[in-house]
């Protein structure tokens, strides 16, 4: 008898699902909306009939289901209970208990949404062939995940990873608040919409010419494109950008010292670009050992988080 693995994604908008073997295979993908009225109270039900409906079309019995990962955009302690989950609406919710005892009592493991992504590159993606590994996604915030000795590092809170909530500058010149409510994240300067707000800034305070004046609006890949470009002011903004990035990475090494930091995220399909700036800034700044972290970019886009679910709970076997 086969045994497969369910690997679950939950974000506010969809949930991603993927089915497994242990060796990695994903034997079929799929996704279903979130339902988000009467508290949550429908979203493990869907998802667990989601599961049962899509084993049945590929042939596969109830009993070839040995377990189930899920990922919550949100902290989620060990046992598996989550105080809240602001994007969704669902407070005081176990999503582990409740998923395992609509699939029969199966084994069900969950995580933050971005350490299973992390675990997912780590498996099958940038940081394939690693076991220590750092990825930085780089979205509409900057998520984090911390892989060591190829386990997530969650914290006893589920707060390990919030790489995107390190305050970079106590003085930085941003009147406003993160949304965690503080000043100076990493998240207000290299995130998506941290760089339009520094392109912002930044086009405000100089005279320079630039190509990115002539829009109505800017978006971080209009800043990376004019930078490869060799827009001036577009290079100042991408370069103090990641250079805060690189050294936020610095000070993640020298607490984890991981072999290689995966960055994803919609910033970072700038490439090459991109990771010229963090290996620039980065490589100063690490100076006890002549071996540099490596700096890949992530490859599983948004599948990761599936595959980081079913590594985790076939790590649980």
């Amino acid at each position: 008898m086969s045994r497969i693995y369910a690997g679950v994604d939950l974000g506010g908008t969809t949930a991603k699902l993927g089915l497994f073997e242990k060796d990695g295979t994903l034997l079929k993908k799929w996704e279903i909306p979130t339902r988000k009225e009467d508290g949550g109270k429908h979203v493990c039900p869907d998802i667990a009939e989601s599961i049962k409906k899509n084993m049945e079309e590929m042939g596969s019995a109830p009993s070839e289901l040995a377990g189930a990962g899920i990922g919550v955009p949100g902290p989620i302690r060990p046992d598996g209970y989550v105080e809240v989950i602001v994007n969704i609406g669902i407070h005081d919710w176990n999503p582990v208990e409740e998923l395992s005892g609509l699939l029969g009592g199966i084994p069900v493991k969950g995580e933050n949404d971005a350490n299973v992504a992390a675990l997912g590159e780590m498996w099958q993606g940038g940081g394939k062939g690693y076991r220590d590994v750092v990825m930085v996604t780089l979205g509409t915030g900057v998520g984090g995940g911390v892989i060591l000795d190829g386990r997530i590092v969650s914290g006893s809170k589920g707060m390990g990873g919030e790489i995107g909530h390190m305050v970079m500058d106590w003085n930085f010149p941003e009147p406003e608040a993160c949304n965690c409510g503080n000043h100076g994240c990493l998240e207000q300067i290299t995130s998506a919409t941290g760089i339009v707000r520094m392109a912002k800034r930044f086009l405000r305070e100089s005279d320079k010419a630039s190509t990115l004046r002539d829009r109505g609006s800017v978006t971080a890949k209009d800043v990376f494109d004019a930078a490869k470009a060799g827009d001036e002011l577009a290079e100042e903004i991408a370069d103090y950008c990641m250079m805060y990035l690189a050294r936020a990475l610095a000070y993640v090494s020298q607490v984890v010292d991981p072999e290689v930091f995966v960055i994803g995220g919609g910033v970072s399909k700038a490439g090459q670009y991109l990771l010229d700036l963090l290996r620039k800034h980065y490589d100063p700044l690490i100076v006890l050992t002549k071996e540099k972290a490596k700096l890949k970019l992530a490859t599983l886009g948004n599948d990761a988080g599936i595959y980081g679910s079913a590594k985790m709970i076939i790590d649980e076997e």
